[in-house]
């Protein structure tokens, strides 16, 4: 058995049109599809949604200049913009 309770929202014009045409058009209750409606939005915003993999795509593979040490950022800060990287 499922329990009512009866309650006082207040809707704005735009949704209580739409909601009184849907009942119009589907001939239920105006209560039907208020209920159908919000339990619409509930399960849709329970549903996941699938994450659109990020790829980043570049022009050419750059790769890694012989010489140049990655893992010191003064020389490759000299090496890029100059000895008056400063």
């Amino acid at each position: 058995m499922m329990l009512m309770s009866r309650t006082t929202i207040t809707l704005d014009d735009d949704l209580l049109r739409r909601l009184k045409t849907e009942a119009r058009r589907t001939g239920k209750s105006f209560k039907e599809v208020v209920n159908a409606v919000i339990r619409h939005g509930f399960d849709r915003q329970g549903a996941p949604r699938k994450p659109i993999p990020f790829k980043l795509r570049g022009a050419r593979d750059l790769g890694s200049r012989t010489g140049l040490d990655y893992d010191n950022i003064g020389k490759l800060l000299e090496f890029a913009e100059g000895p008056e990287h400063k």
